[in-house]
């Protein structure tokens, strides 16, 4: 039987041979070879996983918890073993994730089957049954093909974003802000306390200020230049978007290396466009992002990124149609069979047409949609009537209503 540190040995050095052979899996980007490697990585990794874990343990002491005055090079040199093994467990988690990640990506773009019979992507397993199988690449784009290249797969994301640019370490760094932030509850007004001068007293009063008001000038007009005023109800927080910091780290490694400038635009509508294509059942499934919240019911800063250079603009603009969206998901609970000829990736285009100020063309072009395809299913919506209940501009569906429809509704205007 191997002792704990040859088993960190290994481990560390099957991580650096998954590291390069992965690399150059992605020269020839062969889909079913590099998912046949996947699911085989994947199995050594638990095994290795699932030992080194019971060996060690969740709750051993770091280096970090040894105090720097300490001598005595034996204690020293036992705070040192746990860390390593400590830091081969988490490499193996991160590479495992890494892994989930890619098959999970290639899976939702891509359906495999064995003549007529689709498969799941991860049965697989012998190499002998790639030729059988025939890949198909579904008519949806979800997350970014691009990025699978640049995950962690040998676990160790310190080291990978060492070797990158200035620019992506930059770029990984505010990514992981982004994705570590806490969502922000918007509210309509602050309550503020405000003390001024009236008839030479000191005076203190408190106000509801609109969150979107400029305080300073608010209060100027009110009490003139003699005053000071602090916030009395802060800002309500909720928990992180994506609850594992595995995920995170790949996805900021991935994002940052792929393109340092663009990397967390693009990471932000990759998410946006993941809520609106997929419907919550599926994202119950699909795995694309372990660990993210199956839907939001807060601000997150990231979903802003895509859409900054919009004239429609607005703190939380891209959190607010995410939560529109969510909230129409539940209204349509029990009614999706009056609409249950369009997809869910169309219905999402749907929704998107009429929570946002987009057009057809532009919600198409956010989502990766074929524009007639997405057209036809904002007509089926109508048809269906349900886009009276769901949306507050109804008007905006007016173009895609039966020319029958408008006139009778047009009669029924004039007749008062």
């Amino acid at each position: 039987m191997t002792t704990t540190e040859e088993l960190v040995a290994q481990v560390n050095k099957i991580l650096d041979d998954i590291g390069i052979d992965m690399a150059g899996l992605f020269e020839s980007f062969d889909i079913l070879s590099l998912v046949f490697h996947l699911n085989r990585n994947i199995e050594i990794l638990r095994d290795f996983e699932e030992e080194l874990s019971r060996r060690v343990g969740e709750t051993v002491p770091s280096v970090r918890g040894l105090d720097k005055k300490e001598k005595d090079p034996h204690i020293r040199w036992l705070y040192k073993k746990k860390h390593n093994r400590i830091l081969a467990l988490e490499r193996l988690r991160s590479a495992i994730v890494a892994h989930k990640m890619a098959l999970a990506l290639i899976s939702a773009n891509y359906s495999f089957y064995i003549g007529n019979k689709e498969i799941d992507v991860k049965t697989i397993k012998k190499h002998e049954e790639l030729r059988r199988i025939r890949v198909v690449k579904k008519p949806v784009i979800l997350g970014r093909l691009e990025i699978l290249p640049h995950l962690a797969y040998s676990g160790d994301v310190l080291k990978l974003l060492g070797q990158e640019s200035v620019e992506a370490r930059e770029a990984f760094k505010l990514i992981k802000a982004k994705l570590r932030e806490k969502g922000v509850v918007r509210k309509k007004s602050f309550r503020i306390e405000v003390e001024y001068w009236e008839s030479g007293r000191l005076k203190k009063t408190r106000l509801d200020i609109p969150t979107d008001a400029d305080i300073e000038s608010e209060l100027r007009k009110r009490f003139g230049k003699r005053f000071r005023w602090r916030v009395l109800s802060y800002v309500k927080t909720k928990g992180v978007l994506i609850n594992n910091h595995y995920t995170v780290d790949n996805l900021a490694l991935a994002y940052a290396t792929f393109d340092p400038e663009r990397g967390p635009e693009l990471l932000g509508l990759d998410l946006f466009r993941y809520y609106f294509l997929t419907s919550e059942k599926e994202r119950e499934s699909l795995g694309l992002y372990p660990d993210i919240k199956l839907c939001i019911d807060c601000h997150y800063s990231i979903f802003d990124l895509p859409f900054m250079k919009e004239k429609w603009f607005r703190t939380g603009f891209g959190s607010m149609m995410i939560i529109q969206k969510c909230e129409i998901e539940k209204m349509l609970s029990g009614k999706r069979s009056e609409i249950s000829n369009i997809p869910n990736y169309l219905l999402g285009g749907a929704i998107l047409y009429g929570v946002s100020p987009f057009n057809e063309e532009k919600v198409a072009e956010l989502l990766g949609l074929d524009l007639d395809k997405l057209t036809e299913a904002i007509r089926k919506l109508v048809l269906s009537g349900l886009h009276t209940s769901l949306f507050t501009n109804v008007e905006k569906f007016e173009k895609f209503m039966p020319k029958s429809d408008k006139a009778k509704r047009f009669l029924e205007l004039l007749q008062g």
